[in-house]
Formats: C-alpha cells, structure tokens, sequence
C-alpha cells in the first residue's frame, strides 16, 4: 500500500555506479535488508532528533526523520548516495515508536490486540553531488489479533523486540499476532521497503544488475 511518492528533485546524470552508497541508519534489521541487493555500501548513525513536532502525524514525522537522516549522513558524505528510512507505527493517528523496555512494549502491545496499526515506513535517498533528492513511503496496513496477556507476555520474552517499531517483528515470532498484512512492498513492515529503495537507487545513477 502506497501513501505517496514525490519524484527526484534534480535528475541526475552520473554513471553507473559511480558512487559509493551510505545507509544512513544503525538499525541491524535495515543492513540486513541491503545486503540483500548484492552492492557495496558502508553505514553511518544520523545524528537526527527524533522527537515528534506538536500535533505531528505519523506519516509526515516518518517522512520528515527519513530525509533529516538522509541529509545528515550526506553532510558528511557528499559525494555519495546517501540512504535514510524511518518507521512509525499509527495507532488511530498516535504515533507508536520503538518501545525500548519490557513494560512500555506491554503497554504498545494491549493496545494494538484487536485493532488495525498502519506502519508508515518512509524512505529517502539523497545525493549532494548531483543535487538528487527523493522522498517515499510505504504504508503497510496490519491488524492486530485480539491477543492476551499471557500471548503478549510469550511474545515478548522469546523476541525482545524492545528496538521495533510498535514492538512488531514480524519477521519473527511477530507474525503469530497477526491476522494480516497489507501492503506493496515486502520488506517495508521489516524497516526498509527494498522495492522502492532499489528503484531510487537507479535513479540516482547504482547499477544494482
């Protein structure tokens, strides 16, 4: 399920892997995700504030932090591709973020047993060389079962999914709480959607083939 799509601000002229790639992100599940595409590429932390703006939607906080990531890193990394991405799950319009401890993801967990959470998964990529810049997000619909404690407590204590968005792995155990998932893009609920980062690639001038 796609939300939106904003087209490159400058197209860009540069050959063929010419540039080296940087994924603006420490999160292990996203490395793992571009390993998947069989190219080079070297990762960095952003040093971006990701407290949500007053009255902020989930989808414009994820779009926002997934371009301020971008950007952060390609200050540094001017010469190259510069990859950012950010999730926020949406609870009703209340963004749901990684719950970093056991009781907070209790707490996420009750209140997603029996409803609908849209995961919004944004994407940037961002070259200053050639003045590329992209913006996209995935929105990935999933309802919750009407899980008790004793499932969420299990849950829990055999994934630890205390750095996931909503406290959702579903690439783990995860998938169990689930009664389905809606989306376009396979990898998006995972934390980066690898069919829009590989055309953004290309279109930044990455021979992925």
């Amino acid at each position: 399920m796609s939300i939106s799509s904003s087209p490159p601000s400058s197209p860009t002229n540069a050959s063929p892997i010419s540039r080296t790639v940087v994924l603006g992100s420490t999160s292990r599940y996203r490395r793992e995700l571009m390993e998947r595409l069989r190219i080079p590429f070297t990762v960095e932390a952003p040093d971006v504030d990701e407290t949500p703006a007053a009255e902020e939607s989930p989808r414009s906080l994820a779009l926002r932090l997934a371009l301020a990531k971008a950007k952060a890193v390609a200050q540094k990394h001017p010469e190259s591709v510069v990859i950012g991405s950010d999730q926020v799950a949406d609870l009703a319009g209340h963004p749901l973020g990684k719950p970093g401890e056991h009781a907070r993801a209790v707490q996420q967990l009750r209140q997603m047993r029996g409803q609908t959470v849209i995961f919004q998964t944004a994407l940037a990529v961002v070259c200053l060389a050639t003045g590329f810049e992209s913006v996209d997000l995935a929105a990935v619909r999933v309802v919750f079962r009407d899980l008790s404690d004793d499932e969420i407590e299990s849950y829990l204590q055999a994934e630890k999914p205390y750095d996931c968005a909503g406290s959702a792995k579903s690439e783990g155990l995860g998938i169990t709480l689930l009664e389905s998932i809606d989306n376009d893009d396979p990898t998006a609920l995972v934390g980066l959607p690898l069919i829009r980062t590989a055309r953004m690639l290309r279109q930044a001038g990455v021979k992925l083939l």
